[in-house]
């Protein structure tokens, strides 16, 4: 998987795209080989207009239409419509777009259902909370709509078509904060306070993450003997009895937070 990475928030100068390409991308059916001998042709791609206003969605489905390097439909933004749409059409890229922040379950649902269509977001804000939840949702790429030429919406098309993820640089820096987040398991009880000490959520995003006790114990720098301890006080704490149950509670209670381990001798 290749990134596409825009150089500067609103993207005023951009990277290579897997595309030949000057100012915008190529919109011509047939471009030259190296050896200039045959023309090969360039496939069009199949893009799916996913919008919640249908003046909106008739305005960028036109221009769209107007590109040569384009088959584009509309539905509106909706699964079942998607759903409808998918059972007997074919798209590569979706474009959800919508007045509104879009429920990021149709990402989700695009994501499981049909993993090899490329879904962008065109939003007019990228706040780090919608960024991430896109890309953890399943969002190829998302696209600042209000602050970016319509050029680049067609590139961004055939980046994403290509394999590419469209990002700027903030958002860039958005998803590679929160590869350094971790699950946190937070309890509290009838009055608000947390049960678990620091150190016990630490434990818990780590066997949610899958590790072993041993493995657990390597990276807070504790013994496996301590390691079990935490587990059986935990347990405890929760009411259950299992690391099951503790992996099924941490995924439907658990926040995120920044990895920072506390030190080895404070446990």
């Amino acid at each position: 998987m290749r990134i596409h990475h825009q150089q500067g928030v609103m993207g005023p100068t951009y990277g290579p795209c897997a595309l030949g390409h000057n100012d915008g991308v190529k919109t011509m059916h047939a471009t030259k080989q190296a050896t200039g001998s045959h023309p090969v042709a360039t496939e069009v791609v199949q893009v799916l207009v996913a919008d919640s206003g249908p003046i909106q969605s008739q305005l960028l489905t036109r221009a769209l239409k107007s590109r040569r390097d384009f088959q584009v439909s509309a539905v509106a933004l909706e699964t079942d419509a998607l759903h409808n749409f998918m059972e007997s059409n074919r798209a590569d890229v979706v474009l959800i777009a919508g007045n509104h922040l879009p429920d990021l379950s149709l990402l989700r649902w695009l994501r499981v259902s049909h993993p090899k269509i490329a879904p962008v977001l065109l939003a007019e804000t990228d706040d780090r909370e919608l960024v991430v939840n896109a890309f953890r949702a399943g969002a190829r790429g998302i696209f600042l709509f209000a602050h970016t030429p319509f050029s680049m919406l067609c590139k961004c098309i055939h980046c994403v078509f290509q394999g590419e993820v469209w990002l700027n640089s903030r958002q860039m820096t958005y998803v590679l904060d929160a590869l350094s987040e971790v699950p946190t398991l937070r309890v509290v009880n009838s009055t608000g306070r947390f049960l678990l000490t620091p150190r016990e959520e630490q434990v818990v995003a780590l066997v949610a993450d899958g590790m072993t006790n041993r493995g657990v114990a390597v990276e807070l720098g504790l013994s496996e003997h301590t390691i079990k301890k935490y587990l059986l006080r935990i347990f405890d704490k929760v009411g259950i009895s299992s690391r099951v149950e503790l992996v099924l509670y941490a995924m439907s209670h658990g926040e995120h937070r920044p990895a920072e381990w506390m030190p080895s001798n404070d446990a």
